[in-house]
């Protein structure tokens, strides 16, 4: 399973630090560890005047780009770099109660907390703030977990239009104050590309391989890299199958997982939610976490029935990690990208480690600021803000995409 980034201790919010000094200090370093460490050799910026003008003109703006990495933020701060100015982050609470330095350095940064359990009303007035008075660009992730696919993005959750419309409506009611009243609020999206530049038959051969030995297999190496993982992922699809179910199925993949992940959840919603939401597995998962976790963090407890709860949050969390395979995603169209990312994933959910592949380079492009109407369409069926955001973000990942290359087999 993957590993588990739900915290049973009492939530306090962690505010940002609201200094200029530190966030430049520490940019450099932050891009030169993320060159060294995470193997990015070079990051380009697209569209970065988009943001500056509006900036000039005393705007407030919320950027959201999307989630695929957990390096994404840090790359980020290329964009930071070229435009000579420190963003803020909204960022998960679990980030500030592990590493006493990883917490410092992102507060430093900016960052402040945010409790993906619970309304956090302190963090959402904080977001609110900062777009109310355009101190400086608001980094908020929309998709709320990380995709770990480059050209697929899960569905947008309501936290960042609420954020952007809330801050717009007040200064709609700020009209006779000179200072606000040509103020808006702009939702910025941006695509954050990653693009592997090493030998993909030799980086994810060797990943592959080493699977095939811990699933009793030879090395299948007289095959294409394609057909290697899809041997793989139907191998360890199976295994699951297995564990929770008694057999392996058979039909569609995507019939598979969507069979699977429902087995996974469907008790775990009977047991603890009142009315199951039927909507994303990242939503239902949130759902039972905000039900399960209250009284851990209480200690109220027997040792028993907090075991018994660890388990179920384990559950549910493999159950988000299985829907965040897209459909056919190396079938449909090979690219050394989309091997690589699913051989890391494999890889990931056998050891819980996420080793670093590289050399990679990173294309961010800023796309067509979007302006924030305060009120929301109560006729239409969906946000449309985000429904905006989500066709930006889509479109300049289709765009982008033009950047893998095509996989070739080496044979």
């Amino acid at each position: 399973m993957p590993p588990l980034i739900v915290v049973d201790s009492n939530y306090q919010f962690v505010a940002p630090h609201r200094g200029t000094v530190w966030p430049r200090l520490l940019r450099p370093a932050i891009l030169s560890w993320v060159k060294h460490r995470e193997g990015i050799t070079r990051i380009d910026v697209q569209g970065a005047e988009r943001i500056r003008s509006l900036q000039q003109a005393g705007h407030g703006l919320l950027l959201a780009p999307n989630h695929c990495r957990m390096t994404d933020a840090l790359v980020l701060q290329k964009l930071s770099a070229v435009l000579d100015q420190p963003f803020y982050t909204m960022a998960s609470s679990h980030l500030f109660r592990g590493s006493r330095w990883l917490a410092w350095t992102l507060r430093r940064m900016g960052g402040f907390s945010v409790y993906r359990e619970g309304i956090d009303k302190q963090a959402i007035q904080t977001g609110v703030e900062i777009l109310t008075n355009a101190e400086r660009p608001l980094v908020i992730f929309p998709e709320g977990a990380l995709s770990q696919a480059n050209d697929h993005l899960n569905p947008l959750q309501e936290g960042v239009s609420f954020i952007a419309r809330t801050a717009a409506a007040r200064l709609t009611r700020e009209q006779d104050n000179p200072a606000l009243a040509q103020r808006k609020v702009f939702t910025v999206p941006i695509a954050i590309r990653y693009v592997f530049e090493g030998d993909v038959d030799q980086t994810v051969g060797s990943i592959l391989s080493q699977i095939e030995r811990q699933l009793g297999w030879q090395p299948a190496r007289r095959k294409s890299l394609v057909d290697r993982t899809l041997m793989v992922g139907q191998a360890l699809l199976a295994l699951q199958e297995i564990e929770h179910l008694g057999a392996p199925q058979t039909g569609p993949i995507e019939v598979r997982l969507e069979a699977l992940i429902n087995h996974l959840l469907q008790p775990l919603e009977t047991e603890w939610l009142v009315n199951p939401s039927a909507g994303s597995v990242i939503g239902r998962v949130k759902e039972l976490r905000r039900a399960i976790l209250p009284e851990m963090i209480s200690g109220d407890l027997t040792g028993e029935e907090s075991r018994r709860r660890w388990d179920h949050l384990r559950i549910a969390e493999f159950a988000q990690a299985l829907s965040l395979y897209p459909a056919r995603y190396v079938a449909s169209h090979p690219t050394a990208d989309r091997l690589l990312e699913t051989a890391e994933r494999f890889q990931e959910q056998l050891t819980g480690l996420t080793p670093v592949h590289g050399p990679r380079r990173v294309t961010l492009e800023v796309g067509e600021p979007l302006p924030v109407d305060p009120r929301r369409d109560r006729s239409s069926r969906t946000d449309p803000l985000l429904q905006s955001l989500e066709q930006s973000l889509k479109s300049m990942l289709s765009h982008t995409a033009r950047e893998s290359r095509p996989y070739a087999s080496a044979s």
